[in-house]
């Protein structure tokens, strides 16, 4: 681990850490033995290359997990890559509940970190989808055609806004469920905000 990389935020950051402590100080250790920058961002370790994401460590209920920003990019020879969620279209976890499994994945870890550093220095990206690739819920048309100005609202949003109001929208099983959530929503729309604006 080169000492030079060690950030002050995240130290403070591992001192409140009770569930995954020494998980956490396990995969920083790694991280920074492959020369990434340490940062906090989203109020989680995250490793940059020249102030572009890379990886970050972040803990849940169940496990801990490094998650590689643009993982989808990478080859995966021994399956440890988790897609977290169907719509998760650049991110990939891999997940860990003990210290002993990631001493034992250590040198495949760093080959896969190398491998997403090499990504970043050879400017790959990730071909998301567009917005217009999503399927407008009918509810959601209904109210475009009531409310003309929510449509034109909505084009105005960025990409990755109108996916996340797609996705969401879409999601629910009943239709009046997806009525709810649309109506929830109309005012943020009109206001040119996204979901968790």
């Amino acid at each position: 681990m080169t000492l030079t990389n060690l950030n002050p935020k995240i130290d403070a950051f591992l001192s409140r850490e009770t569930q995954w402590k020494t998980e956490f100080e396990h995969l920083r250790t790694i991280i920074l033995d492959c020369d990434l920058t340490e940062e906090l961002k989203w109020g989680q370790p995250t490793y940059t290359l020249n102030g572009k994401n890379v990886v970050l460590i972040h803990g849940f209920k169940e496990y801990c997990a490094i998650l590689f920003v643009k993982g989808a990019l990478l080859q995966d020879p021994d399956g440890i890559l988790i897609q977290q969620t169907e719509n998760v279209q650049a991110a990939r976890q891999v997940r860990f509940k003990d210290v002993k499994t990631i001493d034992e994945l250590e040198p495949v870890l760093k080959d896969y970190i190398k491998a997403a550093i090499d990504n970043e220095k050879a400017g790959k990206e990730i071909e998301f989808k567009k917005a217009t690739e999503y399927p407008v819920p009918e509810e959601l048309t209904l109210k475009f055609y009531d409310r003309p100005e929510l449509k034109t609202a909505f084009e105005a949003l960025t990409p990755g806004r109108q996916r996340g109001y797609l996705l969401f929208f879409n999601s629910p099983k009943q239709s009046v469920t997806r009525i709810s959530r649309i109506e929830k929503y109309v005012d943020k729309i009109m206001e040119g905000k996204g979901l968790d604006d």
